[in-house]
């Protein structure tokens, strides 16, 4: 629904579309002269020469209307530029060209862009869990630990963040082992908690229950606020 949204402005000239091909056209399999032809259309059709000829268009560029021609061919069996039939109101048929198949190669490019940043960021977090865990454990991890710390962000879809929180959980609990942290991230997911700030308020909660009926918790100093043990549940 959003491409159908962005497309609908595209087409309207609501987007500013010459900057984002700036940026993107390389990607897209496109060379200078190919991106400055689209260009020379696009603008041709602003202006209402929705079917702009060869020789209009090599008139605004340093190649001959051959050229022109031949590069439009490709465009055009290439997938970025189709040909179309319009009428007037007086239902006379005319062909124009249409920019539709750019647009949409030029959104698919934008969304790979973005799930490869997505990736990305998913690595060096994933990376980044492994050093702080280790640096938490004081010792590299087991293939078994590591293998369900990666099913933890894998399969059960925890955040990096509220993965390091549970970790930071059974620190302070002293209780510093895979199931305990496994036994708070399943508590957490069961109870609909994805960010830092429910999981504060979820486990101050317990705390103040603590007072009132038989929850049990660690023992702890009495300079210390009581953790919630997981593991009892």
């Amino acid at each position: 629904m959003e491409k159908d949204i962005l497309l609908a402005w595209i087409e309207e000239g609501t987007v500013n579309i010459p900057s984002i091909l700036f940026t993107n056209y390389k990607r897209m399999g496109l060379n200078e002269t190919d991106i400055m032809l689209i260009l020379q259309v696009y603008s041709f059709q602003n202006k209402g020469n929705s079917f702009p000829t060869p020789e209009e268009l090599s008139s605004n560029m340093t190649i001959t209307s051959g050229e022109c021609a031949s590069i439009l061919r490709k465009l055009v069996q290439q997938g970025f530029i189709s040909i179309e039939e319009g009428n007037t109101t007086e239902d006379i048929l005319f062909e124009k060209y249409s920019l539709k198949p750019l647009w949409l190669k030029l959104l698919d490019c934008l969304q790979e862009e973005k799930k490869q940043s997505q990736r990305q960021q998913s690595s060096f977090n994933e990376n980044e869990l492994y050093t702080i865990f280790e640096k938490e454990f004081g010792r590299p991890l087991s293939p078994l630990e590591c293998e369900t710390l990666g099913m933890w962000m894998d399969q059960d879809h925890h955040d990096a963040v509220i993965i390091k929180a549970a970790l930071k959980e059974s620190v302070i609990s002293g209780k510093l082992n895979f199931r305990y942290i496994d036994r708070i991230l399943f508590e957490w997911k069961k109870n609909g908690i994805e960010t830092i700030e429910q999981a504060r308020k979820h486990g101050e909660k317990f705390r103040g229950s603590s007072r009132k009926g038989p929850i049990e918790y660690e023992k702890t100093s009495s300079n210390t606020v009581p953790f919630y043990n997981w593991l009892e549940q």
